[in-house]
């Protein structure tokens, strides 16, 4: 069972992430902002981050950027689920090491199609 880290401050929006992923088989860690994913995931394997931008304490890009740094998540998928849907701010993701961008509101198949495609088999 893939393991999934989903990070956004908005608790209605954790809840439809998480039950949306538990109702495909998919662990899911959730976390408030960037700050208390990284002290939530501490050495567990994670095999996908699923992460807002907009979040107290710490960010989606900067929580990315923090990520990347560590090499067991270089390759880990990361993608972003989000209201910001302009280019510079999807072009600041890619640069950050974003995998994929979501616009909120999310469609749940949707979301589990994309995972689907860029979890590791």
């Amino acid at each position: 069972m893939a393991s999934i880290l989903a990070v956004d401050d908005s608790a209605s929006m954790r809840q439809m992430v998480s039950f949306t992923l538990r109702s495909s088989g998919y662990d899911v860690i959730e976390a408030i902002d960037g700050q208390d994913a990284l002290d939530k995931i501490g050495d567990r394997h994670v095999d996908l981050v699923l992460t807002d931008q907009n979040m107290p304490r710490m960010d989606g890009l900067t929580l990315i950027r923090e990520l990347r740094g560590v090499d067991r998540f270089k390759r880990t998928p990361i993608l972003m689920l989000t209201t910001e849907s302009s280019d510079e701010m999807k072009q600041a993701g890619r640069a950050a090491g974003a995998t994929g961008w979501m616009v909120k509101p999310f469609d749940p198949q949707r979301l589990l199609e994309i995972i689907s495609k860029v979890l590791p088999n």
